[in-house]
């Protein structure tokens, strides 16, 4: 789920919208001839550095993250911030230990939660599949600005490994999934492995890895600041550049001020031939992230790593999220990936 920063409903009027608007965005590409609409559904967001929720840009998807309740509810993966928590969902069936998969939820890196679901689905399909799976929190922008959010990320991966045996985990076979902004992060998490800076070694467990062995992003925005560029000449809007973008709001600065620091935000700048497998997708109707943005990442990792091991998927019609997404066929489509990577 990805939102516009510069509009605020109260809480009871969201409820309504995320019961109304469960149309997915366009049926074609966006061109500057045709414009595409996003009637999209959000949810209250419950992490606690998140009171509001913005509306404009979201992602629709499940309201429901899974039919069945976490076996380990908000474990404490570091100490400094109510929002470093994460919910564990481990197999009924099988004997362990288990891959992982961790799940990152979106929402402009300024809201969501753990256990809302919007944007992300396929927990069910996972624990069918023998994958214990951590869907995780970290800190808002709001509350902190980046990079918070992948050190909270890295230091959730790192909490797991430590813990590997207490939870009937196998800590060689870490797999990340996330959408929207939560593709950003599990795009750093599969690209950035050991780089120092981002690590944030000081949340905790830092004689662990925090590598994964497989990549699962849906439409993560990956190049801020060639966003509004790539949509130039086309109906979607161009305010990514904008001080209150949720990229900008991450960053604490309208990001073309910031370059330096934006260059830490793309996981194409840390590619190399040690990355994780990928399987990237993204919806071509798309007028939040440009679709290009995936496909660009694809090439870049095809090169350093492998074709064999990237995958890319230009879904048809679809915007940002939306049920094309989350079809029987595409989550087979992800299972078997991870599977290929992680089993």
């Amino acid at each position: 789920m990805y939102v516009k920063s510069n509009l605020y409903f109260v809480l009871a009027l969201l409820v309504v919208i995320s019961a109304i608007s469960m149309t997915a965005c366009g049926t074609t590409a966006p061109t500057a001839e045709q414009p595409t609409s996003q009637a999209e559904a959000t949810s209250v967001p419950t992490n606690e550095a998140a009171s509001v929720m913005p509306q404009g840009r979201g992602s629709s998807g499940s309201s429901t993250f899974a039919s069945v309740a976490p076996t380990y509810q908000d474990l404490a993966y570091a100490s400094i911030s109510t929002a470093q928590k994460l919910d564990l969902y481990i197999p009924v069936a099988g004997d362990g230990p288990f891959p992982v998969v961790i799940m990152v939820h979106g929402g402009g890196f300024m809201m969501g939660d753990k256990a809302d679901g919007a944007g992300l689905t396929g927990v069910d399909q996972l624990l069918e599949a023998g994958y214990a799976v951590a869907s995780i929190n970290y800190r808002l922008s709001g509350e902190a600005k980046y990079p918070a959010q992948i050190q909270d990320a890295k230091a959730a991966v790192r909490f797991l490994r430590t813990n590997a045996v207490e939870y009937n985990l196998n800590p060689d076979m870490f797999g990340a999934w996330g959408a929207s902004a939560g593709g950003n992060l599990v795009a750093l998490l599969g690209t950035t492995c050991g780089v120092a800076e981002l690590e944030g070694a000081e949340l905790g467990n830092a004689d662990q890895s925090s590598c994964v062995q497989a990549v699962v992003d849906w439409f993560g925005p990956i190049d801020f600041l060639k966003m509004d560029e790539q949509f130039s000449g086309t109906s979607c809007p161009q305010d990514h550049d904008d001080a209150s973008s949720p990229e900008s709001q991450l960053l604490g600065a309208a990001i073309q001020t910031v370059p330096d620091l934006v260059y830490t935000t793309n996981p194409m700048n840390y590619i190399d031939a040690a990355d994780a497998p990928f399987l990237i997708q993204h919806g071509s109707a798309d007028c939040n992230i440009p679709p290009v943005q995936g496909e660009i990442l694809s090439q870049a990792l095809s090169t350093a790593i492998g074709a064999e091991n990237v995958t890319y998927t230009l879904i048809d019609g679809a915007g940002h999220g939306g049920a094309q997404f989350s079809t029987e066929a595409n989550l087979e489509m992800v299972v078997a990936f991870l599977n290929s990577h992680l089993k």
